[in-house]
């Protein structure tokens, strides 16, 4: 692929896809699992390359594989070998991001098929002054507490629930200080923010943005990728 090496914006991104995806069955590291023929990662890197405001992506990709998802994406991108964990895996984007870029955000390549433009609202609101920024979709489920034992403890407020996606924005310093903070594990970069007192802005997701970690999401993401 070659959109990367038009890039000219302001905003880095960090693509953690070191991960094994187990839930997504046998294969292989899920970023590398193919949609319509190519790595998921590809279709990741496409579409938030082609957003005006990134001017710099980083891979963090499985460390036997880092060759070869070079030679995937092209020159246009860096790729530097993950961690053990997600959370591993960002951090070391992060170390390698060039300097200069002060907005950098986080986005799973799970969420193949984000768009461009899902891209520009994140960095436009911590352009804004925002330090961390996510995007949210409301829950449509019923949602309840259980307890270990499978009994129901509460029925949740589904009106003040939000199903977070990537990617997932913030002033650098912000984030670089959070990753240093960490003691333990986050499932998302914004819940490190929040541990070291910072205060994490949301913004509208995109339904296309679905996280594609069971195989009848890659049979949906086959769907989305013949809408217009």
């Amino acid at each position: 692929m070659t959109t990367q090496q038009s890039m000219r914006g302001d905003v880095a991104v960090l693509v953690p896809a070191a991960g094994q995806g187990i839930r997504l069955g046998p294969g292989g590291p899920k970023a590398l699992r193919l949609l319509r023929g190519e790595p998921l990662l590809v279709h990741a890197v496409r579409r938030v390359a082609a957003a005006p405001s990134v001017g710099c992506v980083v891979v963090a990709a499985p460390p036997d594989e880092v060759a070869m998802v070079c030679q995937l994406l092209g020159p246009g991108v860096l790729v530097v070998p993950g961690g053990a964990t997600r959370q591993a895996s960002v951090a070391a984007a992060l170390a390698a991001a060039p300097a200069g870029y002060e907005i950098v955000l986080v986005h799973d390549a799970a969420r193949a098929l984000a768009p461009p433009v899902l891209v520009e609202r994140v960095a436009a609101a911590v352009r804004e002054g925002h330090p961390a920024v996510i995007p949210a979709l409301p829950v449509v489920d019923t949602i309840k507490h259980i307890h270990p034992t499978g009994e129901v403890m509460t029925t949740l407020d589904r009106s003040v629930l939000r199903a977070v996606q990537t990617p997932q924005g913030f002033q650098r310093s912000v984030l670089e200080a959070a990753h240093a903070a960490a003691v333990d594990d986050h499932t998302d970069d914004a819940g490190l923010a929040e541990k070291i007192g910072v205060a994490v802005w949301t913004v509208p997701g995109e339904e296309s943005a679905l996280k594609i970690t069971r195989p009848f999401d890659l049979a949906v993401a086959e769907l989305l990728l013949d809408r217009p």
